[in-house]
């Protein structure tokens, strides 16, 4: 298969190594590949540094043929540092057991979307991951070509190193690199075929296995620079709450204490972005030598808060949602047919109201960032999963241009959106600037759980209208939650019902909001699909043969020409699980529940087994079918099944923030309860749809749907249907 470059000459930056005869690529691989953006970037004429480490963005190949790859892309665990340059060294053709990873630094003149989030790293990165690989086997290859007066076509590649069959002639890609930094790139190069992958498909272990199971440096904490100095934060105590005074006397004079002052990220005249979501932008910091010595004074620190915006409680909250769905939207979302009609004329009309709670994030690794600002430049180092967003603000704040911030990325402990919102990166620069010195910040994790930006509250309630055959005719959904509504107008059963009506509502609060993994869907696939089983049970119909039915129907005469998603890939992970999990057959004591949902691209389909255990329901086991794409590292895309699974099982079951008079109840594990391990499913065997399709999300998508299997499953095992989340049974457990 061949595609065009795109990158041509003007973005593909080639020099030969200094010493040692290597090949150094530096290349706009990610420019033109996503769906939206396809702009070439401008060439820009680099010499190679003393420390060739310094060029993000390129590929490296020694003169011992050893290959050392960037990953451009955050890593938050979901293990984009192994599969991004997977995908390079395919296309390559080098052996893995020859490839280095590093991770790049902030760079958006090479790179584009030096993003996590969506679950659309590979998605977005794909063509020009695999056209960046091509590209420089390209280059070795016609290297060799014009050293051997071939023709280019009798030369072959694999595992790095280049032969012409006629002659016997071999050469390994260290010994030719060099040379090939003289060859033009052609305007179209040859992609591998997917049956010929030899890299993409296989599992591979993570790049960074060894180093984190041996606890060497890699994430945002683990940070240590010569002079640096140690800071924490205090914010308000409550929602709705400012700072009124502080009195820093005592706790100045107090042990390696260095200063105490207040900072603002809420600067006049600088515009915020969407990522600069934060509650409390007016805070103490307390700087000093040690996180001892830190932790000890901000315990010490007297201040005085006083109230800003009215406090809320969670009982307050949950009634704003109520009085909310009450009214009616101006404008429907969508709105097929006729379902005032629909309902008044059903022969049966099935009604549910299901809620859920804010959540906070609860990453393993609090909230950390590294910042050296000088009056010329400001080096930023941390747990980022946006670092093109956060350059901007950092910026503006600190009074540097955006090519004096320096922005390197960290192995994260955890993201799950909550490390979109870059505010501690901003604090940590600010500090810096104050302290004339190189910081690290560090929440606890009291500051982590409080701070807020958490996914928020939701109420939603679902009518189907049946016929007299059992038909569905009619079906409205009416959605509401704090700064947004989790519903999705256009997904499933939009396009499978004639008539048929989206509502949304939104309320707003002082309590700050944002993405948690997979945002929305987190919340509206498990309603969804614990109402569907609830209508065909009205209906006397199978849950599974029901969907079924819905989706046949999308896929011969849809409805509307919204749809967000493709019915028959829909239907085609659903018939998986089905078959795989032997739905249908009678297993004495185990009780099943089946859920089915699209986002992130994506489409999964799962059934969930629950056993009685000492009268309380226990996971047994989860089946899981996804249809993905392509899989690029089977071995990460299982770790990532498995953990959004568990995850939405442990959420569901037992977690929850709640408020009084603005303040959060829960402020660590001791009130905020996780899923513990004698919780977790016994197993979960997944299963993925082999299409050849070009890859798509897989971080977030198998964890909504599994929150509306279990609840299906537990309406089984316990002969009620659970519309409150968390679903934990006895308030005394959830606490422990």
């Amino acid at each position: 298969m061949k595609v065009k470059t795109q990158h041509n000459r003007r973005s593909f930056l080639k020099v030969s190594a200094a010493a040692g005869g290597g090949l150094v690529l530096g290349f706009s691989w990610l420019a033109g590949c996503s769906p939206a953006e396809s702009e070439i970037a401008e060439e820009v004429a680099r010499q190679m540094p003393e420390n060739w480490f310094d060029i993000n963005g390129f590929l490296k190949i020694g003169d011992n043929g050893l290959v050392t790859i960037m990953s451009p892309n955050p890593e938050i665990g979901q293990n984009v540092k192994t599969s991004m340059p997977m995908i390079v060294a395919e296309e390559l053709d080098v052996a893995w057991e020859d490839v280095i990873v590093e991770q790049a630094g902030l760079d958006t003149e090479i790179f584009t979307r030096q993003l996590a989030g969506g679950s659309q790293s590979i998605r977005f990165g794909w063509p020009g991951l695999r056209r960046a690989g091509a590209a420089a086997r390209h280059l070795l290859v016609a290297a060799t070509a014009e050293k051997w007066q071939v023709p280019l076509e009798e030369l072959t590649t694999e595992n790095g190193i280049i032969t012409h069959a006629a002659t016997g002639q071999t050469i390994g890609y260290g010994e030719i690199a060099s040379a090939a930094a003289g060859i033009e790139v052609p305007e179209e190069i040859a992609l591998k075929e997917p049956a010929d992958f030899k890299i993409i498909g296989q599992g591979k272990k993570n790049v960074d296995g060894r180093k984190i199971t041996t606890g060497e440096p890699l994430f945002g904490i683990d940070v240590q620079r010569e002079g640096m100095l140690t800071a924490m934060i205090i914010h308000p105590p409550a929602f709705g709450m400012k700072l009124k005074t502080y009195d820093a006397t005592t706790v100045s004079s107090m042990p390696g204490i260095s200063k105490v002052f207040t900072i603002n990220a809420d600067k006049e005249g600088v515009e915020k972005q969407w990522s600069d979501t934060n509650a409390f932008p007016e805070l103490i910091a307390i700087v000093g030598e040690t996180t001892w010595q830190v932790m000890k004074a901000k315990k010490a620190l007297q201040v005085e808060w006083e109230q800003d915006t009215p406090p809320e409680s969670s009982p307050e909250l949950q009634q704003a949602l109520v009085a909310l769905m009450e009214t009616t939207p101006k404008e429907a979302a969508r709105k097929d047919g006729d379902p005032t009609g629909a309902f008044a004329g059903a022969a049966q009309v099935v009604e549910a109201t299901y809620t859920a709670p804010f959540l906070a994030h609860n990453t393993m690794e609090p909230m950390n960032f590294f910042a050296h600002v000088t009056a010329d430049h400001a080096e930023l180092e941390g747990p980022i999963q946006t670092p093109e967003f956060l350059r901007p603000t950092v910026a503006a704040l600190v009074g540097l241009p955006e090519d004096k911030v320096s922005i390197m990325m960290t192995r994260m402990g955890g993201g799950f959106g909550r490390r979109l919102y870059g505010n501690f990166g901003v604090e940590a620069a600010l500090i810096s600037k104050e302290m004339n010195a190189p910081v690290k910040l560090l929440y606890t994790r009291e500051d982590d759980m409080t701070q807020g930006t958490y996914r928020p509250d939701y109420r939603v309630t679902y009518r189907a209208a049946l016929n007299e055959d059992n038909e569905l005719i009619g079906f409205h959904v009416r959605g509401s939650g704090t700064d947004g509504s989790p519903v999705f107008a256009n997904r499933f059963p939009a396009g499978a019902v004639d008539n048929y009506l989206a509502e949304n509502l939104e309320k707003s609060s002082n309590i700050s909001t944002g993405a948690w993994r997979a945002p929305r869907s987190n919340f509206i696939a498990g309603a969804e699909q614990a109402f569907l089983d609830e209508v065909a049970e009205a209906a006397g119909k199978d849950p599974i043969e029901f969907r079924l039915e819905l989706f046949d129907r999308a896929i011969a005469k849809p409805v509307g020409e919204k749809n967000d998603y493709e019915a028959d890939r829909y239907a085609g992970v659903l018939k998986l699980v089905k078959e795989k999990a032997g739905w249908g057959t009678e297993r004495p004591g185990v009780h099943r529940g089946v859920a089915a949902y699209y986002c992130h691209n994506s489409y999964v389909a799962q059934v969930v087994d629950v056993v009685m255990e000492n009268d309380r329901p226990k996971v047994d086991k989860v089946w899981c079918a996804v249809d993905c794409g392509i899989v690029v590292n089977p071995e990460g895309a299982i770790n990532q099944i498995e953990g959004g699974i568990i995850d939405g099982i442990g959420h569901a079951m037992y977690s929850a923030i709640t408020f009084e008079n603005g303040k959060p109840q829960q402020s660590n594990f001791d009130k905020y309860r996780l899923i513990r391990h004698a919780e977790a499913p016994r197993e979960i065997e997944v299963f993925f749809v082999e299409n050849g399709i070009d890859p798509t999300g897989l971080g977030e998508p198998s964890l909504p749907p599994v929150i509306g299997a279990l609840a299906n499953a537990l309406a089984k095992a316990t002969g009620e249907r659970l519309y409150h989340q968390p679903f934990e049974f006895n308030p005394q457990e959830v606490l422990g």
